[in-house]
């Protein structure tokens, strides 16, 4: 079987745990920050799990 190339674009976006988990950056804090409440734009900091049925499909794209 070939080797599956890295998908540039999930590299940049995806970091794999030494636990095997993928983690991703939350959505909605590039812009339009003024109108957002500062709660909101708390909530959108730091980084999340991958949701289960995305696994499989990020683990592909990162060659895993």
């Amino acid at each position: 079987m070939p080797k599956n190339k890295t998908h540039s674009g999930a590299s940049k976006r995806f970091r794999v745990t030494g636990s095997g988990k993928i983690l991703r950056e939350k959505a909605g804090k590039r812009h339009n920050l003024e109108k957002k409440s500062s709660k909101v734009t708390r909530r959108m900091t730091g980084t999340t799990e991958v949701a289960k049925n995305d696994v499989p499909r990020a683990k592909k794209m990162l060659g895993l």
